[in-house]
């Protein structure tokens, strides 16, 4: 189906704070983007729904998780006015589409996901222990997109899957019912280093669960202690050691976030970044000096964020508010699709006055 409008919908589960790996994949491209102009309708939500897949016996973890994620948004720039903000499991026509949409997907599909593999190994399930709402979170995530015609998802690369499969499902669903949902495209953020931010240990993925992340919303204090302890070369010993680059934690966050403006004002030494990362893998630059770096850079990014944070924090029924108008926009969108949803599906059966009068004179023959 031509899209009429060019929607972007995006959105994280609210199992903890959102952290910089957040925000260089996705977080900080949605305000970009908000910023632009350029999209006619903006949809970030929170998939609380999805998260209690794998925290059905924690649901505290989740409800009181809603907020944190809420002040991350609005202080990191997502306004309001321009994105519609909203929490998955308050628009219920999501779970209908949902359901329509699992008998598109077989079990097999499900299973050659690579991200399912990633996040099932991740969480430790197996076999038979998978929940099955777990399992199928591929096809909730495609009725997310679906409903609301997004054409564009703002996501990292290991996203991509999981688009590719919500793109065959709604491809599935135009051909047997006709045309009627939008095929989404991934947006990757531009910048290589941001593509999956590595952990302050130097781990493949910053995660909440594996305790190696740097929040939005941490002090100055956190954050120097966090840089201080991160994973860099373990062959640089000495200060006139040659360094390298690959797998080095501290450049990888430079290059996520450092500009050549900020690397010239912030040092005395170097007009641009590379010419630091020359430096170092010749020898003669010590790990500390690339941290104090990466900490002046993070402080003039995040500082912002944290006082936007705090001025949201001082009133948070205005937030809740915020969210609730926000879930009344979403669903009347929603309502539309399913109305459209089941015209195709020719499951309206009471708004088919064609149907009622067939019907009603095939059986006065």
């Amino acid at each position: 189906m031509e899209p009429k409008q060019k929607i972007i919908l995006t959105g994280d589960r609210p199992t903890g704070k959102l952290h910089i790996g957040h925000y260089v994949g996705s977080l900080r491209r949605r305000v970009e983007l908000q910023n632009s102009g350029l999209y006619d309708k903006i949809f970030v939500f929170e998939a609380d729904a999805q998260a209690l897949t794998d925290n059905i016996e924690n649901p505290e973890k989740v409800r009181q998780n809603v907020i944190e994620v809420a002040l991350d948004y609005l202080a990191a720039g997502l306004d309001p006015e321009r994105t519609t903000l909203f929490i998955q499991s308050q628009i219920p026509e999501l779970c209908e589409l949902s359901f329509y949409f699992m008998d598109m997907v077989s079990v097999s599909r499900l299973q050659r996901n690579p991200t399912v593999k990633t996040e099932i190994q991740m969480r430790g399930f197996s076999g038979e222990s998978i929940p099955v709402g777990f399992f199928t979170y591929p096809i909730s995530q495609a009725a997310d997109i679906a409903m609301f015609k997004a054409t564009t998802v703002p996501a990292g690369d290991d996203q991509e899957p999981m688009l590719e499969q919500a793109r065959e499902i709604v491809r599935r669903f135009n051909y047997i019912y006709g045309d009627t949902l939008v095929e989404p495209n991934i947006l990757l953020p531009e910048n290589a280093a941001c593509l999956r931010l590595p952990g302050t240990d130097g781990k493949a993925k910053m995660s909440k669960s594996l305790g190696n992340c740097i929040y939005l919303s941490d002090s100055a204090d956190e954050v120097n202690r966090k840089v201080k302890t991160m994973y860099t070369d373990p062959t640089h010993l000495q200060v006139s050691d040659p360094g390298h680059l690959e797998g080095n934690t501290v450049f990888t966050y430079l290059d996520a976030f450092a500009t050549d403006e900020q690397v010239a004002r912030l040092t005395t030494d170097y007009a641009t970044l590379q010419e630091m990362k020359d430096h170092y893998t010749r020898g003669g630059l010590g790990d500390m000096k690339c941290k104090k770096l990466l900490m002046a850079v993070l402080d003039e990014t995040l500082e912002p964020i944290r006082q936007r944070r705090a001025e949201y924090e001082k009133d948070i029924p205005a937030v809740y508010e915020i969210l609730r108008k926000g879930c009344e926009v979403a669903r009347a969108a929603a309502c539309e699709t399913m109305d459209e949803v089941r015209r195709a599906m020719k499951i309206n059966y009471f708004d088919d006055r064609a149907l009622i009068e067939e019907q009603a004179r095939r059986f006065q023959k």
